[in-house]
């Protein structure tokens, strides 16, 4: 078993990153048509969930995607999470392309995947492929909610914001020194992480807090008849906040937490004499 992980290397990192984030968006991607598309089509409209299915839908496809990818690569299925820890915990950053590429593909296919499955109803919510719809795959400012005035540069603060408390968070979870969940439940509380930031930082540009999520699924969608999928309601490019806003972010949250707590955790010692069974040479 170790000698076939250790042949796998970093094509199998890039496999579970590809199929873990392939995971996530199944189920992100996927909730959002529902209750978009769906729900849009049900008497009264709005039959099929609201916002908190949303966010917890999301959330479950992060613990889902962590636990199909963990073993193998880490299970990062972010852009934002493999720049932050090749900046602040030692990951390669020769890996951190190659990875990114892996996320990104994972997030495409995902997309591909609910745009066929969800055909009928997408195309009867919305037969023009417009901003109506566009949500489904990615995020806008204000949710494509032009009653709040919320455009570039405040979808980019949201951004930022959101995802350094992804990372921080992260980091504080799986962070051996510190207090970490034990019996394998880290990638759980990873999940609910994101259901929190979902329901409490969601007005504003809807939360992506991770750049393959949004720009994989962007682009499936204007491959496929979404042709304003680059731009937000006002017209104004805007795939790039989803991108910057959150690897920023990512970098600025993982340092917040080296400085305020991982500096100062006492570093792992060698047990007391006496508190652990001596080997066997020793007796």
């Amino acid at each position: 078993m170790a000698e076939r992980f250790k042949r796998s290397g970093l094509i199998g990192e890039l496999s579970a990153e590809f199929a873990g984030t392939m995971v996530l968006i199944l189920f992100g991607c996927g909730v959002v048509a529902q209750v978009v598309a769906g729900g849009a089509l049900t008497t009264p409209p709005g039959g099929l969930g609201n916002h908190d299915s949303i966010a917890w839908a999301w959330g479950l496809g992060v613990t889902l995607g962590v636990y199909v990818a963990g073993r193998l690569s880490g299970a990062h299925l972010n852009p934002a999470v493999t720049v932050a820890l090749a900046t602040f915990k030692g990951f390669p950053w020769r890996k951190v392309a190659p990875y990114v590429v892996a996320q990104t593909v994972g997030a495409f296919v995902a997309a591909l995947i609910v745009r066929w499955n969800y055909t009928e109803a997408l195309a009867k919510a919305d037969p023009g492929h417009t901003i109506k719809t566009q949500g489904v795959f990615s995020t806008l400012p204000a949710n494509g909610n032009p009653n709040l005035p919320v455009h570039e540069w405040g979808a980019f603060r949201d951004q930022v914001i959101g995802t350094a408390i992804l990372l921080l968070l992260i980091l504080a979870v799986t962070d051996l020194l510190n207090n970490p969940p034990g019996a394998n439940l880290a990638p759980f509380i990873v999940g609910l992480i994101v259901v929190a930031i979902g329901m409490a930082w969601g007005t504003n540009a809807g939360y992506a807090i991770n750049p393959a999520r949004d720009f994989g699924p962007r682009l499936a969608s204007f491959l496929t008849g979404y042709g304003g999928a680059w731009r937000d309601q006002y017209g104004n490019l805007y795939f790039w906040v989803p991108i910057l806003g959150p690897l920023i972010g990512g970098v600025l949250g993982a340092g917040l937490y080296k400085v305020f707590v991982g500096r100062l955790l006492p570093t792992a010692e060698p047990e007391p004499p006496g508190r652990v069974p001596a080997p066997d040479s020793e007796r």
